[in-house]
Order: C-alpha cells, then structure tokens, then sequence
C-alpha cells in the first residue's frame, strides 16, 4: 500500500525533459510511471509501459490498462506531441484535463490559426499552402513580407521569411525539404504562409487551474527577430514592459486559452506587440521549451517541472514569486559541421551574474543551423538584482565563447 501520490508521465521517444521530471519527482517522494513509444525513454528505476504514440486513444487505452486497479493521481504530458495522449488518459481517469479535441487544435499550426481567428483574436492573416505546387501564386493577395513554416514543428524550425516571390518559392523547397521526414502526409505536403507581423517578441509561463490562468513568468527577447529565419537566443525575465503592456499579454494568452478550451496544466505562450495589440504567434498546452524551463529555478529556486506536476496533483495554492532577475542564452549554431571543440568557456563561466554554461553538444558531432537544424549548441543561465544586469552578463558571456566548427567537404572530395 502505497502513500505517496502516482502520476503517469508522458514522454515521446527522446524526450530530453523527461529526467527534469523524473528529478521532480523524486525530489517530493512522488511515484511515477512512465508511457513513451520508444524503449529508450523508459529506465529500470522507473516503472513504464511502452504505447503508440500515433493513436492517442488506443495509447491512452494501453496505459490505462497498465496502471491497474490503483490508478493514478495525475497525468503529465512531458512534450508537446505528448499532450492528446495525457488528455485522453486523464479523461478516462476522471482527473483533470484538457479536453482531447483542445489539444488536437492547439498543436498544429494551421488548426491553430483558425480557432483564434473565428474567435477574433490577434492573430496574423494566413493560408495553407501545397508545397507541391509553386506557393507564391497561391498567395497572390497576400502582401510582403510573408512568412513560411510547417504545421507542426517546433523551435523556429523551418521558419523562414520571404520578401518577395522569388524568396518564397526558394523557402518553400526549403520547406519541403525539412518536413518530408514527417510522419503525417498531410504536413509533408502542406505549410502555412502568414503575414509578418513586426514588434518586439515576449514570451509568457503559466499554468491553468480550472480555466485560470496564474502567471510565473513573462520573458522579453531583446534580440530582435526579424528574419530571414528566426532563432531564438535571450529570454530575460522580468520583461521591461510597462503594465498595459503587460495585462496585454496576459489577456492575450488567456482568451487564446479559452478559444481552444484549454483548462488545466503547463502554458506557454509566444506574443509580439504591434500597434499596441498582443499577437499571438503561439499559445500551446507546454512548458517552454528545451533547458530554457530552468530559468524558472535559477530565479525562484522551485524547478518549472515541480511546479506543474504539484499543479496536475492539486497541491500547489501559491505559486512562488520571481525575486531579482534571471536570464537564458539560447547558444545558436552558427555554421553547418562538425564541432570540433569550444573556447573560453572558463572565462564565460567566470562573468559576474553567470550561474552556468552547459554546452549541450559535445565536440565530435555534426551540427546543423537553423532552419534546417533542431537544437542549440548549449545555454547560458544568469541571475542579477535586474534585467538589464542580467542581459549584460549574457552577452558578455557570449563574447567569451569561441566554436570552433570545421565544415564538411562535399561528396567524393578528400583531404587526402
């Protein structure tokens, strides 16, 4: 007989925020049993149970089956391609949950474009695109510039602007190239153009209980993301945005929120102001991405993940509270290759307000930049008495590291 609560974690194949988890867990005496497709995502110190992650109802079946009598006192989807499988089991469970059919819209770009705008909400002006057919005639009222990505990538992946035609059509191979290893033809074959929207970029953390939504972070990115592709790098928290501004964003993700029908669990939301107005570039049923969600613990000192399995359990009522500010630099890839090795890393790990440098990709192994490419080379996390403290110990850090990158030779070309 056991006391202790038991949540069931839903993981994709690879999932690299599973151990994150995994460690909040154990850290509160929580049980927890582990659903993936994949046999690499499960452990022996964990019990699991292996699903189709292509039938969330038939997978959420077989976990339901697998937790027997005893059942389960929560249910969180680790990843994003997790969340219809979490929905449908914490249905069947009576726990609280998305509705399926809320999770189903929110996790496809073009579905989602459509829910928000039949509910009048900012979003930007869009169509789905053929990508076996030239795509700028396809286009033809549209006005420049235009940006191309797929209907179900994440990371900036595939995303690229176009300013003119020409432009567009080279994107849209571009495209075509990148999601022809999707499993689901409809997204081999089809992108989503929409309108660029200019502005500065936030990106805002929360949970919902039922239906509420209860803010931890908004993030303010000081690089600019104009294009042509659009990679991520500083994420500052504070933001250094006035209240309207912000009640703009919080109002914003909410009504996004609740045009899906989104009640319960992890937020995370992507925004940029123009003409005073919050556009929603993203709002999905998640955690923010990748070793980013530790920004959350570097400035609060409760990790992200403790924070949503606590919510998924009923056992939070108070969210901490921010204190000073903190900051992650997302390192970007700057060239296509083979990492051979990485410089100053002792003197970026020595700037005052750096807390640490993790290089995620170690030498030896091939890189790839953004649009094709899916990863970062590594993040750098830093604390400070202010945001402005906090970006300058960034970039700083950032100046300090070197990458060095030696680039493929073509086919059939030597050295020798």
């Amino acid at each position: 007989m056991y006391d202790s609560p038991r949540v069931v974690l839903v993981a994709p194949r690879y999932s690299y925020r599973l151990p994150a988890y995994l460690a909040a867990c154990e850290t509160t005496g929580i049980r927890a049993l582990i659903a993936s497709e994949g046999e690499l995502a499960l452990s022996a110190r964990w019990p699991g149970v292996r699903c189709p992650f292509d039938r969330p109802d038939a997978a959420a079946q077989i976990i339901h089956a697998a937790l027997g009598p005893a059942g389960a006192q929560a249910v969180v989807a680790t990843d994003d391609s997790a969340t219809e499988i979490a929905a449908h089991l914490a249905a069947a469970l009576s726990l609280p949950h998305n509705p399926p059919a809320a999770m189903h819209a929110s996790r496809r770009k073009d579905r989602a474009r459509a829910v928000l705008a039949s509910h009048g909400l900012a979003v930007p002006d869009h169509r789905v695109v053929q990508l076996r057919r030239p795509v700028a005639p396809q286009c033809a009222e549209a006005g420049w510039p235009v940006v191309i990505k797929p209907l179900a990538m994440a990371g900036s992946r595939g995303v690229i602007r176009a300013d003119d035609a020409a432009s567009l059509e080279a994107a849209a191979t571009r495209v075509a190239r990148i999601v022809a290893e999707s499993g689901d033809e409809y997204e081999r074959e089809h992108a989503l153009v929409e309108a660029f929207v200019d502005g500065p970029e936030f990106a805002l953390e929360a949970v919902l209980r039922d239906g509420e939504i209860e803010v931890l972070a908004i993030f303010d990115k000081p690089e600019p993301m104009n294009g042509p592709y659009f990679e991520e790098t500083y994420y500052i928290s504070p933001a250094r945005i006035d209240a309207v501004t912000r009640r703009a964003l919080i109002d914003s993700t909410r009504a996004a929120c609740a045009a899906y029908g989104l009640r319960h669990g992890p937020v995370h939301a992507e925004l940029r102001m123009h003409d005073g107005r919050a556009w929603i570039m993203e709002v999905a049923a998640r955690t923010i991405g990748g070793d980013c969600a530790r920004l959350v613990e570097h400035a609060t000192g409760r990790t992200l993940e403790s924070i949503v399995i606590g919510n998924a359990l009923g056992l939070e009522h108070t969210l901490p509270e921010m204190t000073g500010a903190a900051g992650v630099l997302m390192l970007p890839i700057p060239a296509a290759g083979m990492l051979r090795r990485v410089e100053g890393l002792l003197n970026a790990q020595a700037v005052d307000g750096v807390n640490e440098v993790r290089i995620a990709i170690q030498p030896g192994n091939l890189v790839t930049p953004l649009p094709e490419g899916s990863s970062y080379l590594g993040f750098v996390f830093a604390t400070g008495a202010d945001a402005d403290r906090v970006e300058r110990a960034l970039r700083h850090a950032h100046a300090q590291l070197k990458f060095v990158i030696a680039p493929l030779l073509p086919a059939g070309l030597s050295v020798f």
